[in-house]
């Protein structure tokens, strides 16, 4: 499945709005309120992402991988370190403002 262009992009961890297991992401280029660290996702065109998580000293944390659509609408992320294997997550609602994702199993 071919994804959407209005994927590719730094999303930023929103989770100030998180609710029932749903995570919340806006673009990066928003104004988002101050945190000692903020969670990300780069879905990049080539089908490469980075996912930045929050280390130590609050400093950001890449991990890498592809990712792609799944034929079920999900975000399938399979991961460089082969430690970590794939992710699969639920893509709940996606604008260009925002995108919810939750896990699936």
């Amino acid at each position: 499945m071919n994804p959407p262009s209005t994927l590719f992009g730094l999303w930023r961890h929103s989770f100030e709005e998180d609710a029932a297991g749903v995570r919340v992401y806006r673009p990066a280029a928003r104004d988002f309120p101050r945190a000692r660290g903020r969670a990300g996702l780069e879905l990049k065109p080539d089908g490469t992402f980075v996912e930045l998580g929050i280390g130590r000293g609050d400093k950001s944390v890449a991990s890498t991988g592809t990712w792609s659509v799944q034929n079920d609408g999900s975000l399938s992320l399979v991961y460089a370190d082969t430690q970590r294997g794939a992710r699969r997550l639920e893509i709940l609602e996606h604008e260009a403002e925002v995108l919810k994702l939750k896990d699936s199993p």
